[in-house]
């Protein structure tokens, strides 16, 4: 990987625990509806609704929380006791106010790549929240500069190349989707490691094997330091 000047970072499920509380929430929100459908066609009615709704609301919490609400109100032909959509704020709240727990070897690897590369995050999501877990985490410091995408697709990379004054071929991403943070920028001539994580957001899923000269898969966070330091 010689050239590479900046290497972004994905957050969540890369740098900090994301998924599981989400679906620690999902599992409570279909357990509110059980008296009207069995759990998992409430799961696959939440997502059809997350789905429909994702170019509305985008990525995050408070999307979530939206399109519980209305798969409620859909699934009880909208005779939902007001106390379902209360408990279901609830649960949003409770997903915004999670503490932040890093991930195994990311200050390590943060602290072995300062000084050595351009640090940058480069995350999708709710700005407000995406914000509150970044200076939760205690990691700002490590990076020059924040990127709060609605999107990452490739013309949001190239958007964030602009603006960063970099080319391409001096570009690596690292993140654990490779929907999102490996297949769009070795689209765009980058480099990009794959972290899988132990669970994913069915609309991250890919199906076909992923392959390119730019593409690397490691185990964990800490085994790309030989990598990049060498």
């Amino acid at each position: 990987m010689t050239g590479i000047q900046i290497i972004a970072f994905d957050a969540d499920d890369t740098l900090w625990v994301n998924e599981p509380y989400f679906q620690e929430a999902e599992q409570k929100f279909c357990g509110l509806l059980e008296d009207y459908l069995p759990h998992h066609s409430v799961s696959q009615e939440l997502f059809r609704t997350e789905m429909e709704r994702l170019p509305l609301y985008g990525y995050g919490v408070k999307s979530v929380m939206l399109s519980m609400i209305e798969t409620i109100l859909r699934v009880t032909n909208n005779t939902a006791r007001p106390e379902l959509i209360q408990k279901t704020i609830e649960y949003g709240q409770e997903l915004l106010n999670k503490p932040i727990e890093l991930l195994d070897g990311v200050q390590e690897v943060l602290e072995a790549l300062k000084g050595k590369y351009r640090l940058v995050v480069a995350t999708k999501g709710d700005l407000l929240d995406q914000e509150r877990k970044l200076n939760k985490s205690g990691l700002a410091h490590y990076f020059h500069h924040i990127e709060i995408m609605s999107d990452k697709k490739e013309k949001d990379y190239y958007k964030l190349l602009k603006h960063l004054d970099c080319k391409p071929e001096n570009f690596l991403m690292i993140g654990n989707s490779l929907k999102s943070d490996v297949m769009p920028v070795l689209e765009i001539g980058g480099h990009a490691i794959h972290i899988p994580y132990h669970t994913t957001w069915a609309h991250e899923m890919v199906s076909h094997e992923v392959k390119g000269d730019n593409f690397y898969t490691f185990e964990t966070i800490s085994d790309i330091l030989p990598k990049l330091l060498s």
